[in-house]
């Protein structure tokens, strides 16, 4: 079985397409990023200290940076916990919080990826409160 940080660097399918179908905020026939879970864990990277994205602006901006209308909601739950269960990883092996990426700006406790993180939900908590963002 691969550990997080191999599906995080798995190459994957990705790329914009036409929506198959509406479903959440996506309506059918738009251009429909969908992503790699590097292209999420790279813009996730990019959020100052401080600073929280719900999902929906996350998806919303990540789309607008890769030229799509809309980021695939299914696409981007499997990769917001791949790509925090990796940081998880990192610091089981001993990385520090500045080398690690800051999921903890995307997923509180009301997002649903967050109650199933293998570690819970202790370890974003604390570094959201060190950073002044709502628990």
């Amino acid at each position: 079985m691969k550990t997080w940080t191999e599906r995080l660097n798995t190459q994957g399918i990705n790329g914009i397409r036409p929506s198959p179908r509406s479903f959440s905020d996506v309506v059918e026939g738009q251009s429909m990023l969908v992503p790699t879970a590097r292209q999420v864990d790279d813009f996730i990277r990019t959020i100052p200290r401080g600073v929280h994205l719900d999902v929906r602006t996350l998806r919303r901006e990540l789309a607008r940076r890769h030229g799509a209308e809309v980021t695939c909601p299914v696409t981007i739950g499997y990769h917001l916990r791949t790509v925090a269960e990796a940081a998880n990883e990192d610091v089981e092996r001993g990385a520090g919080l500045r080398d690690i990426t800051p999921f903890w700006r995307v997923l509180d406790r009301t997002t649903p990826t967050t109650g199933r993180l293998s570690f819970g939900q202790a370890f974003g908590a604390a570094q959201r409160r060190r950073e002044g963002l709502p628990e």
